[in-house]
């Protein structure tokens, strides 16, 4: 009787998986190979997905069904809320692939396209098809996205505007008097980006803004408070994460979407680390651009790749200029990846668990 009883419980529908309940905020942050594809799961059983993966014939179905993995182990039957950062390729590579596997309800962004390539293509002819089976919404710094369950989700900057102060803010910021500037491409700085409370915790994501707006939201006061748990980091680029961000929101923990040759640079890594209180630093993937000098123990790794590196070389690699002739392309793995995952309870505690190893730590608030 007990094994049919467990057997049972082995063959439930993912809507019968979804219908128990949660008492934890949970985040995936699915490997789509350096870009970007974090899900959020409310207790209430409610989703946020925050960009699709690469672009490409292989990358879009392979990002796509990795998060769809995700999807499947959170017992998620649709996509309630999809906020697509910026219009990037490694950011909506996968959405075409991903609305054809689970319904997607509404589209978030920061308006239309603003840099001609591939991004120009998607906006014209893809995402108007996409989004018109559901609900199209273009965000402006400040609007919430409605959940229930006691998750609170603000956009605090979209197309280039900021949110005014939240609550807890408002704090000078000494790092900005030596904050350093830097040139970006034109659509990182109109990235989406969020700040979400659940109870006692609080976490943000960014997008891909870049350092000269981190500066518009955090000097020469704060617009956003202390934060846990820092996610993204624009892949750990170093035309983000300046000091003027990452000192100010103190995370204890921050969780890179990197590649192989893609961020983990030494100005990130510098910064993160010496941002007061902070603990530990998970990364999808391990850095050439870190070497042994920079790089995390391989515990907070979440993948390897295909072809690895015989040795990891101590210096950092210096980061490869896009279109340079004779680049390599940076190593990939296309069989099983793994992901990140955080369980956030409403007194603040959450738990990082690294699904290739099974390591996980729990980390308390302030």
């Amino acid at each position: 009787m007990r094994a049919l009883v467990c057997l049972a419980a082995l063959l439930l529908p993912a809507a019968a998986i979804a219908a128990q309940p949660r008492n934890t905020l949970d985040i995936y942050v699915v490997d789509v190979e350096g870009g970007n594809g974090t899900l959020f799961v409310t207790p209430a059983g409610e989703s946020v997905l925050i960009d699709t993966g690469n672009i490409g014939d292989l990358a879009s179905k392979r990002d796509a069904g990795r998060i769809m993995d995700a999807v499947h182990d959170a017992g998620l039957t649709q996509i309630d809320h999809l906020i697509l950062t910026h219009y990037h390729g490694d950011h909506f590579g996968g959405m075409a692939e991903l609305a054809k596997q689970i319904p997607i309800r509404e589209f978030i962004d920061h308006g239309p396209n603003m840099q001609p390539g591939n991004g120009a293509d998607f906006y014209a002819n893809v995402y108007p098809q996409l989004y018109a089976k559901g609900k199209h919404t273009v965000a402006k710094a400040g609007d919430r996205i409605a959940l229930k369950g006691g998750v609170d989700w603000r956009i605090v900057a979209s197309n280039g505007q900021v949110i005014n102060p939240l609550p807890g803010a408002g704090a000078a910021n000494p790092e900005c008097a030596s904050f350093q500037p830097i040139a970006n491409n034109i659509e990182d700085p109109l990235s989406v980006a969020s700040y979400i409370t659940f109870g006692r915790f609080r976490t943000a994501h960014l997008g891909d803004l870049t350092r000269n707006m981190e500066f518009k939201l955090m000097c020469p006061t704060t617009r956003l408070p202390p934060v846990d748990l820092l996610l993204g980091m624009h892949h750990g680029q170093d035309s983000s994460n300046s000091p003027v961000m990452d000192h100010a929101l103190r995370p204890l923990v921050g969780i890179m979407n990197n590649g192989t040759r893609k961020g983990g640079e030494p100005f990130t890594m510098i910064s993160i680390h010496t941002s007061p209180g902070f603990e530990d630093l998970w990364q999808m993937h391990f850095s050439l651009l870190s070497g042994q000098e920079y790089t995390q123990p391989g515990m907070f790794i979440a993948n390897l790749t295909d072809a690895p590196e015989a040795v990891m070389p101590i210096a950092p690699m210096k980061a490869p200029v896009p279109g340079t002739p004779g680049l390599q392309p940076a190593p990939v793995h296309n069989g099983k990846a793994y992901w990140i995952k955080v369980s956030a309870q409403y007194d603040g505690t959450f738990t990082v668990t690294n699904q290739r190893n099974g390591f996980s730590k729990t980390y308390t608030p302030r």
